[in-house]
């Protein structure tokens, strides 16, 4: 008997989820540095403005909207490689996303204010650029190693596993790239961060290389036909995709919660905790269950539905979000507090941490069999570009407060903050996740069409759909 179309192209081995693990793990690496370590390496060695960062996040998003989708198109239009069509870019721009990422931490002495926001708008810009180059190949590689849903879920936890290990590095340098000023206080060292930034991309080429090695493509993939309005036939297919424009906004809210709190966290322990060492055991705290529910979350995921226990998990982080909150009401608040609603949030996020993947590659899949959309690569650099948005949504999040409580970088001192203005520094670094967990929830729950049921249905058609094509 004839084997369906899933069963001819599924079937992979540890070595390609170790392998693609490492192409998320190479990404965090030097992506990490933009969440943990830019912002207040821009406000304090570099003495830019905190709205200064702001314009050029969101200038470097509007740069996206057109860069993403093109190279996307690019990708889709490409002929296949002897070593594959998505595998293939990884060996190409690993050393260039590299040295654009220790570009974006040189700092050039004798530059006047304009040339400084110059010099950043351009390396930032150019990473970014660079980062899509390697990362929507990269994403799309998940459609091309196995078409079964299962092993794709598995592929999305470690993927999430990956991109906990690449993370750490740079929250790590977060934490440690201080020395103590004369006064007592600290200050962000220029040599200690530029030092870490090396070794971290050095480590994500590395990385990069290693997910080359280690992964196959397993699933036919041909060029999309290059015809005229096909980019913007592709985009009005995504917009009216009900379950990828879901997915795709709580990725967005989901990552902007993640990164505002890696950057936030460096003002607010720095100035509200006074505890700079403890900075990246935040983060840690709500990575550290996924090493736990990492080994069950596929299961779970295949059993219960991968919609709902992402939705019903976020909901959870939300509250001890908010009962952080209340508590600071009533004057509650101390740093181990906080670092124990960090942990407790991180086992409702953890969940969504590992199989947002699953779920983004769900979407692709519905769009392949209900509208024929064959456009992995621009359909991933859509998907790419929203979770971009992301990181514009959290540096705004993390600047706002800032402003408001007229933060001006390595000129202002701690004693420089009232107490109202510190209050409002806390009550920011826990209401903001909070909402931005609550809205993931209402996107998932309410949404996102795709049960467990209606996965189980489009797993049946896509076999039917797919393999009739073949």
């Amino acid at each position: 008997m004839e084997q369906g179309y899933i069963a001819r192209t599924s079937g992979i081995k540890t070595k390609d989820k170790i392998g693609y693990a490492m192409g998320d793990l190479a990404s965090c690496l030097v992506f990490g540095l933009t969440q943990s370590v830019m912002n207040k390496y821009y406000t304090d060695l570099l003495e830019v403005s905190v709205l200064s960062v702001m314009i050029m996040t969101i200038i470097a998003r509007i740069w996206d909207a057109i860069n993403d989708p093109i190279w996307g198109r690019l990708i889709d239009g490409a002929k296949s490689r002897p070593d594959g069509r998505y595998r293939h870019w990884l060996k190409v721009f690993a050393i260039p996303v590299a040295l654009a990422a220790i570009l974006m931490f040189v700092k050039i002495p004798g530059l006047s204010s304009g040339g400084k926001l110059a010099w950043i708008y351009v390396t930032y810009i150019l990473f970014g650029m660079l980062y899509t180059c390697i990362n929507i190949p990269y994403g799309s590689l998940a459609q091309v190693i196995t078409s079964d849903d299962k092993e794709r879920s598995s592929l999305s936890v470690f993927r999430s596993i990956g991109s906990t290990f690449g993370a750490m590095p740079a929250m790590v340098l977060a934490s440690i790239c201080y020395v103590k000023l004369a006064d007592g206080r600290s200050a962000m060292s220029y040599q200690k961060v530029l030092i870490g930034v090396i070794v971290i991309a050095v480590l994500s080429v590395i990385a990069f290389f290693l997910s080359y090695a280690w992964t196959k493509e397993r699933v036919p993939s041909e060029p999309s036909p290059r015809e005229k309005g096909q980019t913007w036939k592709v985009i009005r297919t995504l917009l009216k995709s009900r379950p990828f424009m879901a997915v795709s906004l709580a990725s967005m809210l989901f990552l902007a919660a993640q990164m505002f709190g890696q950057g936030y966290n460096a003002y607010l322990f720095d100035h509200y905790f006074h505890r700079t060492g403890l900075t990246m055991l935040p983060t840690v705290f709500q990575y550290l269950p996924v090493a736990v529910i990492m080994f069950f979350a596929t299961k779970l995921g295949n059993k219960l539905g991968r919609r709902e226990i992402c939705s019903y998990g976020v909901l959870v982080a939300a509250v001890f979000y908010i009962a952080l909150f209340v508590l600071a009401l009533f004057g509650i608040t101390n740093v181990w507090l906080y670092l124990a609603a960090c942990l407790a949030s991180g086992v409702g996020t953890a969940f969504i941490f590992l199989l947002i993947w699953a779920l983004a590659t769900d979407a692709i899949d519905y769009n392949k069999v209900y509208y024929g959309l064959n456009d992995e690569a621009t359909s991933y650099a859509f998907y790419s570009f929203m979770r971009k948005l992301g990181q514009t949504v959290a540096t705004i999040l993390i600047n706002v407060p800032l402003l408001r409580i007229g933060y001006e970088g390595s000129k202002l001192k701690t004693e420089g903050l009232t107490a109202e203005a510190l209050q409002s520094m806390y009550n920011s670094s826990v209401m903001i996740p909070a909402v931005l967990f609550l809205l993931v929830f209402l996107l998932l729950r309410f949404y996102y069409p795709l049960s467990k049921k209606k996965i189980d249905e489009l797993q049946v058609e896509k076999d039917k759909v797919l393999g009739s094509a073949k």
